[in-house]
């Protein structure tokens, strides 16, 4: 009977340890799931942030896009999700919002200089910006993923009239409108892609 009792008790203590390493291997890709998620949430808030300050009846106007030479260029289609390689897409993403983090905040400080005062809305972009690039780092320094380098950008000169810094303000947001909504796919489609 004491040797059943041993037997039993060393047959269940297999089965932990062979219960233990299934959810350790499966802890990775749970992470995985809630930092994608994470991220896809914060590029939705930033979206909608940008899409608010479009409303503003000031953008009403249609305008020429060629103010920022260096903003990045958002020409993706709906098919390239397919081929999208976990690291690479991680580290495109993280260049592309460096880019638009220093744009903002160029455009922040041509603001406060023809206001006198800083655009609340634009302050808090460009805090939800630097929010989501922490996160993005993260999940990059998990994955082991690349850091593209990001150039400085090639800013217009200041404007002089605040219809020029209207225009720039208005170009800028569409553009980050179509990063966020091109963000926010790709981030859900990693995440269908890793093991659940």
């Amino acid at each position: 009977m004491k040797l059943l009792g041993e037997s039993s008790s060393s047959l269940l203590l297999s089965l932990l340890l062979a219960q233990l390493h299934l959810l350790t291997s499966a802890f990775p890709s749970r992470r995985i799931h809630t930092d994608l998620d994470n991220l896809t949430n914060q590029t939705r808030h930033l979206l909608k942030l940008t899409q608010d300050l479009l409303k503003d009846p000031v953008f009403g106007t249609d305008i020429e896009h060629h103010r920022f030479k260096s903003l990045p260029a958002i020409s993706n289609r709906v098919s390239d999700l397919n081929t999208l390689e976990f690291k690479p897409a991680l580290s495109q993403l993280h260049a592309d919002l460096k880019s638009f983090e220093h744009h903002f905040e160029w455009l922040n400080r041509i603001t406060r200089k023809q206001l006198h005062s800083s655009v609340p809305k634009l302050t808090d972009m460009i805090s939800h910006i630097k929010s989501l690039i922490n996160s993005l780092q993260r999940q990059m320094t998990r994955a082991e993923a690349t850091r593209i380098p990001v150039p400085s950008p090639s800013l217009p000169p200041n404007p002089s009239f605040h219809w020029e810094v209207v225009q720039s303000s208005q170009e800028l947001l569409q553009q980050f409108r179509l990063f966020c909504d091109w963000a926010s796919r790709v981030f859900l489609t990693l995440k269908s892609r890793s093991p659940a």
